[in-house]
């Protein structure tokens, strides 16, 4: 209890400091051309591996809807796990300590993660309740980041690893308590079929990928997310506007 309590107020500390950090002088304040902005933040289903970020269905979502479109996405990069000295590679601080690096003009926010966390939690209580109080300080301070932003969460695939099904039952929870849409993709009738090695062989980046979708599986899950992010985003938002 003493370990969770502890992790908790470091984590709220950390919090504090994000806030009093925000910076706003990079920043144009509206999007390219007077459009709507929309920021993008996660791991490499956002940074899109070793594709380019132009391959995403994100990005081509962004592009024919006409907004202007940032991508804070970096490769293994956590919810709530600080990876910048994890082996021999540098996947970055936790992401609700880079909130600061985004517009904060966004009129809505994509975060898409946890993949890398179910990783680290695994079968670990202690592990799960860090990454259950990371994703509510990354709602938070995106709020605080992007106080005009509409927020959305994307899951990630239905992966047959350990720590999975809990990670995303914790974002179904926590997402639900903030008034934060998700699509949830850890699901039996998700399009994307991850734990079929042929569709893997067609439609990710490799055979034995189970994150990254190449150029195809982009496009076939873009209609998806797109009816998705019209329906609990746009539309949410502009009724909220009424």
């Amino acid at each position: 209890m003493k370990r969770i309590l502890f992790i908790t107020l470091l984590l709220t500390i950390v919090s504090i400091i994000n806030a009093q950090d925000v910076s706003v002088a990079n920043y144009s304040g509206e999007g390219q051309n007077g459009t709507k902005i929309l920021n993008i933040i996660g791991d490499s289903y956002v940074k899109n591996h070793k594709r380019p970020v132009e391959e995403a269905w994100h990005y081509k979502m962004a592009k024919k809807l006409g907004l202007t479109y940032n991508n804070y996405g970096r490769n293994g990069g956590c919810v709530a796990f600080d990876r910048t000295h994890d082996g021999k590679y540098n996947f970055g601080q936790a992401m609700y300590t880079k909130t600061t690096q985004m517009d904060p003009e966004a009129d809505y926010v994509i975060i898409i993660g946890g993949h890398n966390d179910a990783f680290k939690v695994k079968d670990n209580k202690d592990s799960l309740i860090m990454f259950r109080d990371s994703l509510t300080l990354l709602i938070t301070n995106i709020k605080i980041q992007c106080p005009h932003a509409k927020i959305g969460y994307v899951t990630p695939w239905y992966c047959d690893y350990p720590g999975f099904k809990q990670v995303c039952k914790t974002i179904l929870k926590i997402c639900k308590q903030h008034g934060v849409p998700v699509l949830n993709n850890y699901r039996k009738g998700s399009i994307i079929k991850v734990r079929d090695e042929e569709f893997r062989k067609k439609y990710f980046q490799g055979p034995k990928d189970t994150a990254h979708l190449n150029n195809a599986g982009h496009d076939l899950f873009l209609p998806v997310g797109m009816d998705w992010f019209l329906k609990n985003i746009i539309n949410n938002d502009e009724e909220c506007h009424k």
